[in-house]
């Protein structure tokens, strides 16, 4: 199999030929979305070939002054999770600004949002004024809860479904204090599924030419991905035990300490757990553990872990590496986020490129995980500045140079001409 460049970009950061097409050329998305949640979704459409149009407030998506940056507007993070994307920068809040989003609704495939239900509503661009325009549309509303639910109008953020959704419960249950899993891991895996949600219905409007509405709650998909495997007991009616994966949950399974650090280990079944302790000349372990099919390890992984933890200082982390390969147990050492642009195996698939930023000057990016043979995914764009392609955009809908700095003076758009305001606080969202 070929291995395909996963860049397309000029050095004027706009679009150059790839070597081939992704899966989505020819699909135009319209992006109302911003923070986290929503561009995380965009732009793995946009990563998979589809032309995104990002609508932002002439202030801008909030996300642009958080992270690490060297200019204003330009975060570390707004640069993670907006490339592949085109910047149209709209008061949707004045009567212009609404008809240039519609516009532009009228002739895109796909439109998405993660703002509260009813402010979209109120700003006339809610399904049915979306599909009044464009019949076949695929409309995905990525909400903080389900619209029938009684919680439909509460505003969410990651922190906010991490705890209800039972993950911070989770996360402190051997501290015995609840805490934030440190990764907004909410916010992404929403937006993953929202990627997914949209692609399905792609298909079937590839079948049949329908369109269709397609919700996507935050809090409804974190208990689902939570409850994959803490589900325990509950999955029998009437229960049959409390809920919960004992085998995460008893508070042995944790790195353990080197001579010189940490490793961590995971023999998992019985076979693994023999075979260690047998090579370290401990196989009196097992018969004290009493282990011989995976439900007893299950039952006992606390005690292995303990008895395994007694002897892992004396050896180093490279030692341990090495009895864990030679047994063919899983293991690895510990990395810290900065050490992961030096770890061997991302080094050598490449995990890590660099593009010239207009703006930015070089900046190091994380490339799309997946890869395909025929229809490869690419970065073609990188994240844009604020309002970077409002006149653009606005010239393919067939605006004049005159109106179009009309509506730039009239502060209807923003033409990403002067100092921007980015990140100030935009209270619809979700």
């Amino acid at each position: 199999m070929t291995t395909p460049s996963h860049r397309a970009v000029s050095p004027d950061g706009e679009p150059a030929s790839p070597t081939a097409a992704g899966p989505l050329t020819g699909i135009r998305v319209l992006d109302l979305t911003s923070v986290v949640l929503g561009p995380v979704a965009t732009q793995i459409l946009g990563d998979h070939g589809a032309d995104i149009i990002k609508i932002e407030a002439t202030t801008g998506d909030m996300m642009r002054a958080n992270g690490a940056a060297r200019n204003l507007g330009m975060s570390s993070i707004f640069l993670a999770i907006n490339r592949n994307k085109r910047s149209l920068a709209v008061d949707l809040k004045t009567d212009e600004g609404r008809r240039i989003a519609l516009e532009i609704a009228a002739s895109v495939d796909i439109v998405i949002h993660n703002m509260r239900v009813p402010a979209m509503e109120r700003l006339g661009l809610g399904y049915e004024a979306v599909k009044a325009v464009n019949p076949e549309v695929i409309y995905c509303a990525a909400t903080g809860f389900g619209q029938d639910g009684p919680d439909r109008n509460k505003p969410a953020f990651d922190d906010i479904i991490q705890a209800a959704c039972g993950l911070v419960g989770l996360v402190g249950a051997a501290s015995g204090r609840p805490e934030y899993t440190p990764s907004l891991v909410a916010d992404k895996l929403a937006g993953v599924a929202v990627s997914g949600a949209v692609l399905a219905a792609l298909v079937h409007k590839a079948r049949t030419g329908e369109g269709q509405y397609v919700e996507v709650p935050m809090y409804e998909t974190l208990v689902e991905f939570v409850l994959a495997e803490h589900m325990g007991g509950m999955a029998f009616e009437p229960p049959a035990g409390p809920a919960g994966y004992a085998r995460i949950l008893s508070g042995g399974r944790r790195p353990s300490r080197t001579a010189d650090g940490y490793v961590a280990m995971l023999p998992y079944s019985p076979k693994h757990w023999a075979d260690l302790f047998a090579h370290l000349g401990h196989a009196a372990v097992l018969e004290e553990c009493d282990i011989g099919d995976r439900f007893k390890v299950n039952s006992a992984v606390r005690m292995l872990y303990d008895r395994l933890n007694e002897i892992t200082p004396a050896r180093t982390t490279d030692e341990w590496l090495s009895i864990c390969e030679e047994l063919d147990i899983p293991a690895t050492r510990i990395y810290n986020i900065e050490d992961l642009p030096d770890h061997p195996h991302l080094k050598a698939v490449g995990m890590f490129e660099t593009m010239d930023h207009p703006s930015e000057g070089k900046t190091r990016f994380v490339r799309p995980a997946a890869r395909f043979e025929r229809t490869p995914m690419s970065v073609r764009l990188p994240a844009p500045s604020l309002g970077q392609h409002s006149r653009a955009v606005l010239d393919d809908l067939g605006y004049s140079a005159e109106v179009i700095e009309k509506l730039a003076r009239d502060s209807v758009i923003y033409l990403g001409d002067k100092p921007p305001h980015a990140g100030e606080e935009q209270q619809d969202n979700l």
